[in-house]
């Protein structure tokens, strides 16, 4: 039989889609695990703490009771009407069920609010440091990414001059992240009112991603919808169960907004996944509408670690770190170690520096550069006490070396 090699010619829409920066970073810390070698991980972005007992009790009763069959794509009613209820009681937000879709995780719904938001020809204005998906997404979609520069000294936000400076005619879109992944900065109120007021003026869609609420420390989360009928019409509000109830694999997000723009995800969704798993969506109906003693708990936990580790960062030669206000990472600044030398090598970059870390001292960071920014590093306190002060002093040792 004659073998004919076939040239495969991806569509433009897969070649825009880069691998992930970090992926070999990865691959080689868990590689590093299976042989054995003791890495600390800091890399997690999701809570070490298992789902609580009540939500993984009512997943099972699904499961016996053979709830295990297609549902509406949009989510169950129950489950929607208490996402409404939710956003009632602790945002002030009015939604009909109709407004409100289920997907497989807040990550699945930003995805979906992108693709039918956005065109070719569009300009989305998107925060740096970013969540490394929403680039990635946006780009999928021919619409163009306008990057907002933040400053640390600043918190990692986004002024209403940086905004007012970005806005064209061609903006469509702001990607709102707060609490933020990975800096952990939350805006305030007073912040959001002088966002909202540009974006309403100028008639700009808003993603307000809020998978993080629940996980502050000592500030109020406001939502941005909260604050007017203008800027709430709108607003797409992103939220979850992934990170406030250690809900990660079970893939439960929504999205809530305009009525038009949740049909359109809806349809979107229709001929794409469907609706997410039926028996998690029990589960989520237990979380949001049971007992929440469990949140307080693990938000406690991450608050302690959280003081900890950004004590010890601040202490290592070279290595400074500002004190975040939600999620469970913090964001070092390294510039100070870059560009100097280890046995006879210049680190040049976070990448490389993160490569070292783990290969010399047996830790697992993230560099910057996938979150937009070179000097600095995300490290994640969603890990145990213990390893976090293994870890720290693993991290210290290696610095000192940096001549």
């Amino acid at each position: 039989m004659l073998l004919v090699a076939i040239d495969v010619v991806l569509s433009k829409r897969a070649q825009v889609i880069n691998p992930s920066a970090t992926l070999s970073l990865t691959a080689k810390a868990k590689a590093m695990k299976a042989e054995g070698i003791d890495v600390i991980g800091f890399g997690a972005g999701e809570p070490d703490f298992d789902t609580p007992q009540h939500i993984k009790e009512e997943a099972k009763k699904a499961l016996d009771a053979g709830f295990t069959k297609y549902t509406p794509t949009t989510g169950i009613p129950e489950l929607k009407k208490a996402i409404c209820k939710k956003l009632k009681d602790d945002n002030g937000l009015d939604y009909e069920t109709a407004q409100v879709l289920l997907g497989c995780g807040a990550k699945h719904c930003i995805y979906n609010a992108i693709q039918v938001l956005c065109d070719e020809g569009d300009e989305v204005i998107l925060p740096v440091p970013y969540w490394v998906s929403f680039p990635e997404q946006i780009n999928v979609t021919g619409a163009t990414t306008v990057l907002a520069e933040t400053k640390e000294e600043g918190g990692f936000k986004v002024t209403p001059q940086d905004l007012s400076r970005l806005v064209t005619p061609r903006t469509k879109l702001f990607i709102l992240n707060s609490p933020s992944n990975p800096t952990g900065c939350v805006y305030s109120r007073n912040e959001l009112e002088s966002l909202a007021e540009i974006l309403v003026k100028n008639g700009i869609w808003v993603i307000s991603d809020e998978i993080y609420e629940n996980i502050v420390y000592g500030v109020e989360h406001v939502g941005i919808a909260s604050l007017g009928p203008e800027i709430k019409d709108l607003t797409i509000v992103i939220n979850g169960m992934s990170k406030a109830y250690s809900m990660t694999g079970w893939r439960m997000g929504y999205a809530a907004g305009d009525k038009k723009v949740i049909g359109a995800m809806s349809n979107f969704q229709d001929h794409s996944t469907s609706n997410p798993t039926s028996f998690a969506q029990k589960g989520a109906l237990a979380a949001i509408s049971g007992s929440q003693e469990s949140v307080g708990q693990m938000v406690a936990e991450f608050r302690r670690r959280r003081d900890y580790i950004v004590d010890r960062l601040n202490k290592i030669p070279g290595v400074s770190c500002s004190l975040p206000d939600g999620a469970f990472y913090v964001f070092p600044n390294i510039s100070q170690l870059l560009n100097k030398s280890l046995d006879g090598e210049a680190i040049q970059t976070s990448m490389r520096l993160s490569e070292l870390l783990l290969d010399e001292a047996r830790v697992a960071v993230l560099p910057g550069t996938p979150f937009g920014v070179d000097q600095y590093l995300r490290i994640s306190y969603a890990i145990s006490m213990d390893n976090i002060c293994t870890g720290m002093d693993r991290i210290e040792e290696w610095a000192k070396r940096i001549s």
